[in-house]
């Protein structure tokens, strides 16, 4: 057996598998037919709800291919296309018409198992995108919290000092 014929063979069983099959009806149904934008018109909800769809890409490229960068530009992805159909007054939901995240997902997807160098390339590009996001989003969160509690030490200082003096 060749190479192509082990990727045909390989590509076929991905193909068959479950998760791919829901990417696929996800990919029609939140993209082809814009349900995604559709969905993200409720307020507060939509955009949640559209980032479920994204659940089958993340499941099949972490544990199905079982690729790290590949996962993290899912992600990357999806999250980015939740960030923008956020944004208020319809702005997002126009956004979301165009920004078509699952079919985009669903390109890395194939073109990674299918070995197509380009999209190798795009894919490494977007997981270091998130590792550095994750980075800084991990270090704003640590900033936070030391925030919080060096406020919240001052708060309860001054609240004591407040206290005693009204005490005497």
């Amino acid at each position: 057996m060749n190479k192509d014929e082990k990727r045909q063979l390989q590509r076929q069983r991905l193909m068959d598998n479950k998760a791919y099959q829901t990417m696929e009806g996800l990919t029609r149904y939140m993209d082809r037919y814009h349900l995604d934008a559709l969905i993200g018109i409720i307020p507060g909800w939509g955009d949640a709800i559209a980032l479920l769809s994204a659940v089958p890409f993340v499941y099949f490229s972490a544990r199905v291919i079982k690729s790290t960068p590949l996962t993290l530009a899912v992600l990357n992805n999806a999250l980015r296309d939740v960030l923008m159909g956020m944004i208020p007054f319809f702005v997002g939901d126009i956004i979301d018409f165009f920004h078509r995240a699952n079919i985009q997902n669903m390109q890395m997807i194939r073109g990674f198992v299918e070995g197509d160098e380009a999209i190798i390339k795009q894919v490494n590009r977007r997981a270091w995108q998130s590792a550095i996001a994750l980075v800084v989003l991990l270090l704003l969160i640590a900033l936070m919290i030391w925030l919080l509690l060096t406020f919240g030490s001052y708060l309860y200082s001054l609240v004591a000092s407040k206290l005693q003096i009204i005490g005497q």
